[in-house]
């Protein structure tokens, strides 16, 4: 049996989020489907219906807008019921020709912030291992040597390498499809590290170095892992990490660190304490 590491990047056009972040979740193939239908089965019950079909996914950014937060404090937390019914019109609202009510806007917005906190529990419950890399937005040099995978994105497989090394079970890569020019780009990347670099091909050992690519709104683990890392991105925080944090997103964080990996990793004959998260300020020079 195998993993399934589901990636996506939060942060890459250096507008709106703090920091650019790689990183997602891994799950055993044999939980896989279990908590894709426990998902599913949350969507009808928040919103009695399903996102996609209105044109929305479970992604951090279509979830934890500061505007759902907003909304979900118009009233006192409703029933389940009640909730799901307002939230359900706020959706056919659009097709009906209307504005949405105020109490639809209050219940979309507790079903959206009540979906996220659900999904990031039932990562824990379906033993799902979270694993991510922080970098600050900046500029790629100039003179950046070609195909060169960067910095963080070395650290990421590492970690997933060790981890897999531990369950002694190999893992696949599974990447949200964005423009299949930069897609290429990336496999060249990766194509490089493992396999014209000694340490890229000792990680193949366990690591299926080939990732696919999936569309997002029809893959709900690509979704799951925007929402891993849009909560990291606003709320995790290292001591040398200055940007700003967003304080309704924390509680999200505190969920996630009990899934983020922790184990032991080795180097040169040295082993040492590894974590699934890391941040890499200078993830353009050498090691």
């Amino acid at each position: 049996m195998s993993w399934l590491l589901f990636l996506d990047e939060s942060g890459h056009d250096h507008r709106t989020m703090p920091y650019e972040v790689h990183g997602g979740f891994a799950i055993h193939t044999s939980k896989l489907w279990p908590f894709i239908g426990a998902i599913r089965n949350l969507e009808q019950s928040m919103f009695g219906t399903y996102l996609h079909q209105y044109g929305s996914e479970l992604k951090g950014s279509k979830l934890l807008k500061k505007h759902r937060f907003r909304w979900a404090q118009q009233s006192p937390k409703l029933e389940a019921e009640p909730r799901r019914k307002h939230a359900l019109n706020f959706l056919n609202s659009g097709k009906q020709g209307r504005k949405p009510r105020r109490i639809e806007f209050t219940a979309y917005g507790q079903a959206c912030i009540a979906i996220a906190e659900e999904i990031l529990l039932l990562l824990r419950s379906h033993e799902a291992k979270v694993f991510a890399a922080a970098i600050p937005c900046m500029s790629k040099p100039k003179d950046l040597e070609p195909d060169l995978l960067r910095k963080d994105l070395v650290f990421l497989f590492e970690r997933y390498f060790y981890f897999l090394e531990m369950q002694q079970e190999s893992g696949l890569i599974v990447m949200d499809g964005s423009e299949k020019q930069s897609d290429r780009k990336l496999i060249r990347h990766m194509e490089r590290y493992f396999t014209q670099t000694s340490t890229g091909r000792q990680r193949t050992q366990w690591i299926v170095p080939v990732p696919m690519f999936v569309e997002s709104d029809m893959a709900y683990g690509v979704q799951v892992a925007d929402l891993c890392i849009y909560c990291l991105n606003w709320g995790w925080r290292l001591k040398e990490m200055a940007e700003p944090v967003r304080k309704e997103i924390e509680p999200f964080v505190w969920l996630l660190e009990r899934v983020i990996w922790h184990g032991e990793g080795y180097r040169d004959g040295t082993t040492f304490r590894s974590h699934g998260t890391v941040y890499v300020p200078d993830p353009y020079t050498s090691r």
